[in-house]
């Protein structure tokens, strides 16, 4: 008799018996004591043993203004973003507020005429950023306002310093942030965000604070701020993808590096930052993790331009449920011990968070 495959040929399209057929599956009862998928047998079971919960409460909502009124211009890189002139900003700010999210963060289109080599803007009273936060805090005192503090919207070149035979300059960098982050807080803004990562920033803006009545104004420091490209969509939001000469590895950091981030949150605790930040977000959840188990400090992480459009991006083309994907990445920020999460998923995620209650 021929074989082919371990079966004789005359045989392979014989039916098999009739007891092979219809004999059931075995199903031995295994003596188990602990069966963790009793815990996941239905909603209201997994909702009862939930770690980590995100709520309306966790989110900041990172805008970006523009000049003119009654303007919103699509940023192509980022599905569903859109550049706001003042007026538009305030209205998102009545949304934030209906939809219960805490604070919004504000970040400039500047008009190339209006960039120099000293980003001089940032020292502006009537820039856009303090505009709109007078705008905001006339209509919506109790709504919190974040500022960015850092030269690059505002710079020729695109950098977040001054820049003197290719080098980017600390010490004089900083005095330029101190006077900027004084602007903004005359403006009314609640927290100031430098961004910059220049060494000693955070020290001296803060004793100026104090030095000028605003000892209540709080610093959230980008502590841990990695030069990634996953910022390529912010740059073109605020306009220096085409200004940015060179890159920024000289004093942003190494994202091969996890120790040196702790040194760094660490000298911003020292001077006198608030809550510290880590950006970007997906990539270095092993850093929010150390950074909240070291310090137990306010921790906050930055879902950047890039990780947004990836996710809004695959969504929009139905490679991924785009709003489940939404929420597991920000309810992963919690899991590794983020107070909360700078995203550009804020309305959308609080109208789903406030639509399941």
């Amino acid at each position: 008799m021929a074989i082919k495959f371990g079966r004789p040929i005359e045989m392979r399209d014989a039916p098999r018996r009739q007891t092979e057929r219809q004999a059931p599956l075995a199903s031995p009862s295994l003596d188990l004591a602990v069966r963790l998928r009793r815990n996941r047998k239905s909603e209201w079971a997994r909702r009862l043993v939930r770690e980590n919960v995100l709520t309306t409460d966790d989110l900041i909502w990172p805008m970006f203004v523009v000049d003119g009124h009654n303007v919103r211009t699509p940023v192509a890189s980022m599905p569903g973003v859109d550049r706001l002139t003042v007026d538009q900003i305030v209205r998102d700010a009545e949304r934030a507020a209906r939809l219960d999210i805490p604070c919004i963060a504000l970040f400039p289109f500047t008009e190339p005429s209006l960039r120099d080599e000293q980003g001089s803007e940032a020292l502006n009273p009537e820039n856009l950023v303090c505009q709109s936060v007078r705008a905001i805090k006339k209509e919506f005192p109790d709504i919190g306002v974040l500022c960015d503090v850092a030269l690059d919207p505002f710079t020729s070149h695109g950098h977040d310093g001054l820049i003197a035979d290719g080098r980017i300059l600390n010490d004089e960098t900083v005095a330029v942030l101190v006077k900027q982050a004084l602007t903004q807080a005359e403006a009314g803004c609640d927290v100031i965000a430098p961004s910059d990562m220049m060494d000693g920033r955070v020290a001296a803006i803060r004793e100026a604070l104090d030095d000028n009545g605003f000892a209540d104004v709080q610093i959230m420091s980008y502590a841990a701020k990695y030069a990634s490209a996953f910022y390529g969509p912010f740059r073109d939001a605020i306009g220096s993808a085409k200004t940015l000469t060179g890159d920024k590895r000289t004093y942003q950091m190494d994202s091969a590096n996890s120790d040196e981030a702790l040194r760094e949150v660490e000298l911003d605790i020292a001077e006198g930052a608030d809550m510290i930040m880590v950006k970007p977000g997906m990539p270095y959840l092993d850093i929010v993790r150390r950074v909240k188990d070291t310090f137990a400090m306010p921790t906050f992480v930055y879902q950047v331009s890039g990780e947004y459009a990836m996710i809004a991006g695959a969504g929009a083309n139905g490679w991924i449920d785009g709003e489940r994907a939404m929420m597991e990445s920000l309810i992963g920020f919690k899991r590794a011990g983020a107070d909360g999460i700078l995203t550009y998923f804020a309305p959308k995620a609080a109208e789903k968070i406030k639509a399941e209650r």
